[in-house]
């Protein structure tokens, strides 16, 4: 064999490895986006789904976590800038889809579902197992001696309450406004509007009698805090799902079954721990999804 075919073969067999790594580098799927909005919650959901779907199919996951607020991270889901991510359904319908709020939890989740499958083309799956809607709550001292339970309980109270919220919740459409009209709370003095991250504090040093909180508030699980039942249903239901483009969700099949698995899940208490753990005890937030998970049994 002559040089020329000696050259001429390690060039053939040159062009037959590099088409085949080629062909191998293409055929592999491309990695599952996992989004969230920029919040505790929404990182620690954000992790979980990451790990779970990482696990269950083997497969390389990105993160896009700590996008932004809600009009971000939706946005990224309909450009397929990411996968999937977690959502409220109180937030899709008021702040997403412009519909006006409804105290039914069903007839939200499957008028959501609907519109975001007709206008998007994205999918919401069962909900997780917890609602975080708006949380009223007062000091666990003042609803024993006083046996209240209820925010009715609460408005049947002469003095009237010194209240604090954040400044969204005195702004919104499903908020103070429409909370004192249902209720008739009295108050006492101006309500008094502080960062969210303060109202507890404010709260447990005696500056304000009750504060709007959410339902899974991590210090919820810590304090000595009383959340009273909205017995007229005033706030809409804000049921944690996982929103996920259609498109990738037929692709994989399978991960719509991994996704499922996740669908009941979660507890309001059970959210409020996994906030407190990574808020109160400052623990990584990859940390708390990996325990989650296997707490669950879903690491096995």
């Amino acid at each position: 064999m002559d040089r020329a075919q000696i050259l001429r073969g390690l060039i053939a067999a040159g062009l037959f490895l590099y088409v085949a790594v080629w062909s191998t580098g293409c055929s592999k799927e491309r990695p599952i986006i996992v989004g969230s909005k920029n919040f505790t919650e929404q990182l620690i959901l954000g992790e979980i789904l990451a790990q779970h779907v990482e696990h269950r199919l083997h497969t390389k996951v990105d993160r896009r976590l700590n996008l932004g607020g809600t009009l971000l991270a939706h946005q990224a889901l309909v450009h397929g800038d990411i996968d999937l991510y977690p959502e409220y359904t109180g937030t899709a319908l008021t702040s997403i889809l412009k519909l006006p709020p409804s105290s039914d939890p069903r007839h939200v989740f499957e008028q959501v579902k609907s519109e975001y499958q007709r206008r998007f083309r994205i999918d919401w799956l069962e909900a997780l197992g917890f609602n975080n809607t708006f949380a009223m709550v007062i000091r666990g001292d003042t609803a024993r001696r006083r046996r209240m339970n209820t925010i009715s309980d609460a408005a049947k109270y002469p003095p009237g309450w010194v209240l604090g919220v954040g400044y969204e919740f005195q702004q919104r459409p499903d908020g103070l406004t429409g909370l004192l009209k249902a209720y008739g709370l009295p108050l006492k003095g101006s309500v008094r509007t502080m960062d969210l991250g303060l109202i507890y504090k404010a709260l447990e040093q005696q500056q304000v009698d009750m504060v709007a909180g959410n339902a899974t508030d991590g210090s919820l699980s810590v304090l000595d805090v009383k959340v009273l039942q909205d017995d007229k249903r005033y706030f809409p239901p804000y049921e944690a799902a996982i929103v996920a483009r259609t498109d990738v969700l037929e692709a994989r099949p399978s991960l719509r079954e991994a996704l499922a698995e996740l669908s009941g899940k979660f507890t309001d208490a059970v959210m409020q721990n996994l906030n407190y753990k990574v808020d109160g005890q400052h623990r990584p937030v990859r940390e708390v999804a990996k325990d989650f998970l296997h707490q669950a049994g879903l690491s096995r």
